[in-house]
């Protein structure tokens, strides 16, 4: 995700930003000899010969202090490092911090970030991209005047072998809900007004949801859900549900329904956005499909981002720490309640 983020900004496809460093310790380090820190160290040279100004660094405190400038730390690391990360961005000096989701393994790491970056007055804003997106939005204009139960469906293309999900579940050891639903539990935090504390009741759909115990590459093992789906309904009066699918393919969409009859359905990537996918996967063979259907929303959230660090202007729609913070806590809960209802 690091690359892709940074291939989007040497494209100088987010005019408020110009990316100067690249922090890559591990392929720069312990890594550098392996068949894909040759991949690495192939690429580096031709980004540097590219563009003049550009650094590759092992560490951040390799990185030349800028004081004068406005400076926006982008994270997108493992998530048990984030903290650390966050640490080491205050003490460089940047005043803008963009974190990748969800922000840290628990709620407890979470808020002691948010805290730290308040006390050295840094703003900390999240890469949910899916709050400024396209099928989300048209979505919930749909909704607003033709009332139903809006279902946020998330799809990944991952084979569905105890071989390939294994090693999903090792590498996103923090879980589905904290890391591939963790974009919808944001729009629920964000649009729906879910919190722990405003849940009246969550339903698990038994017949589309499924936990598994799988070996990752380590030969550790790890229990998650490989596909889940949810109804939540709030103290307030809302209802909304959620399907995630880690086999479900490529596309993920939104639908509202009434009486269980959909009346209305979009999908990202939609019929205008399929050119551009086909352009992006003949440019980069090999990369995460999900790159290059949300590749307009990463940039959208990049470019909000970088011009609030500029220029001090709100970037719309975009979450805050807070609102990571809210959608981790929903996300522990969610956890025990949804593994325990697939018991009964």
């Amino acid at each position: 995700m690091g690359w892709y983020h940074a291939v989007q900004l040497l494209e100088n496809q987010c005019p408020s930003g110009k990316l100067i460093a690249i922090v890559e310790p591990w392929f720069l380090g312990a890594g550098a000899d392996g068949e894909q820190g040759q991949a690495f160290k192939v690429w580096k040279e031709e980004m540097e010969g590219k563009h003049e100004g550009l650094g590759f660094y092992a560490s951040l405190g390799s990185v030349p202090k800028t004081p004068q400038t406005p400076t926006l730390a982008l994270i997108s690391g493992r998530t048990a490092s984030n903290p650390g990360l966050l640490t080491e961005c205050i003490a460089h000096g940047c005043s803008v911090v963009y974190l990748e989701k969800p922000g840290a393994p628990t709620v407890a790491e979470l808020e002691a970030m948010k805290e730290e970056a308040l006390a050295n007055k840094v703003s900390v804003l999240m890469g949910y991209n899916k709050n400024v997106c396209k099928y989300v939005s048209n979505v919930r204009d749909y909704a607003s005047q033709n009332p139903g139960l809006v279902t946020f469906v998330s799809n990944n293309a991952y084979e569905n072998t105890k071989e390939s999900l294994g090693e999903c579940f090792e590498r996103n050891c923090e879980g589905m809900l904290k890391n591939m639903a963790i974009h919808e539990l944001a729009l629920l935090v964000s649009f729906y007004d879910v919190t722990v504390s405003n849940i009246e009741s969550v339903v698990a759909d038994k017949s589309f949801s499924s936990v598994q115990t799988l070996p990752g590459p380590s030969g550790k093992s790890h229990t998650d859900f490989d596909k889940i789906k949810f109804t939540i309904t709030t103290k307030t009066g809302k209802t909304v549900a959620v399907q995630a699918d880690r086999c479900g393919g490529d596309v993920s969409y939104a639908t509202v329904s009434n009486d269980s009859v959909e009346t209305y359905r979009h999908s990202m990537p939609d019929e205008h956005d399929i050119e551009n996918v086909k352009l992006l996967e003949k440019k980069y063979p090999g990369a995460m499909p999900y790159f290059f259907s949300q590749d307009p929303d990463y940039v959208t959230v990049k470019e909000r981002v970088s011009n609030f660090c500029l220029t001090g202007k709100e970037a719309e729609g975009v979450a805050t720490i807070d609102v990571a913070v809210e959608t981790l806590r929903v996300a522990e809960y969610l956890v025990e309640v949804l593994k325990e209802q697939l018991k009964e």
